[in-house]
């Protein structure tokens, strides 16, 4: 089909589910799909703004952002932080007016940084089990047990990284260095954020035995209640 197989990234005119339902006949089944599938890229859009906003909140009260973004209104929503949020949005959006390339790199920025948070999260994960038992606590203590510890978080973590390299071998091969570049672009970019965090702040990898398993904002604590 025509518009499967369509090169032309820009030009994209049908998903490959419509395609199949209208080559079987079923119009309507095809227009359900573009509402099912319209109805997913918004719910999607909606639960990042969500989470980007929250996440720009919470640097900014623990003092990581602008202070300006740490502020609640009176129904309790970080209206500042879901404004910066839209407006960076906004503007990725905007650039595919500017030229399919530029997308492209923004796509190829974010497109790992999925797979890369789920590294850290998997390591937070057993350096914290370790870190609690270390410290003379139990699992019963825990409201909530991952099953399968250390098999989840350890799998977890070999998998992301074997995603993360087999993103786009085929531009290996062909030694395509555009594609490289814009395939793989997240991770240098992930590198030198970290790297400048670690020489800024001096960071170093915390001993187990030292690691604070209490979170603290604006002087409250409590004690974590799942793994």
């Amino acid at each position: 089909d025509k518009n499967l197989l369509n090169q032309d990234v820009s030009n994209i005119t049908m998903s490959p589910f419509t395609i199949v339902f209208k080559r079987a006949g079923l119009a309507f089944a095809a227009s359900a799909m573009n509402a099912v599938i319209l109805t997913a890229v918004i719910s999607a859009a909606n639960s990042g703004l969500y989470a980007s906003t929250r996440m720009l909140y919470s640097q900014a009260r623990e003092g990581y952002a602008w202070r300006i973004f740490g502020y609640v209104n009176r129904r309790g929503i970080p209206i500042y932080a879901l404004l910066g949020t839209m407006v960076v949005s906004l503007a990725a959006y905007a650039t595919q007016f500017i030229g399919p390339k530029a997308y492209n790199y923004l796509i190829g920025a974010s497109g790992l940084c999925g797979f890369i948070a789920w590294l850290g999260i998997a390591i937070s994960h057993y350096r914290f089990r370790k870190a609690f038992l270390k410290q003379g606590h139990k699992l019963s203590e825990l409201k909530y047990h991952a099953i399968g510890f250390p098999f989840g978080p350890v799998f977890a973590l070999a998998l992301c990284i074997v995603v993360i390299c087999g993103q786009n071998i085929d531009a290996f091969v062909k030694m395509d260095w555009q594609n490289i570049l814009i395939t793989y672009m997240g991770i240098p970019l992930f590198l030198i954020l970290f790297f400048y965090y670690k020489i800024r702040y001096k960071t170093h990898l915390i001993p187990l035995d030292k690691v604070d398993l209490s979170r603290r904002t604006k002087g409250e604590s409590y004690e974590p209640e799942d793994d």
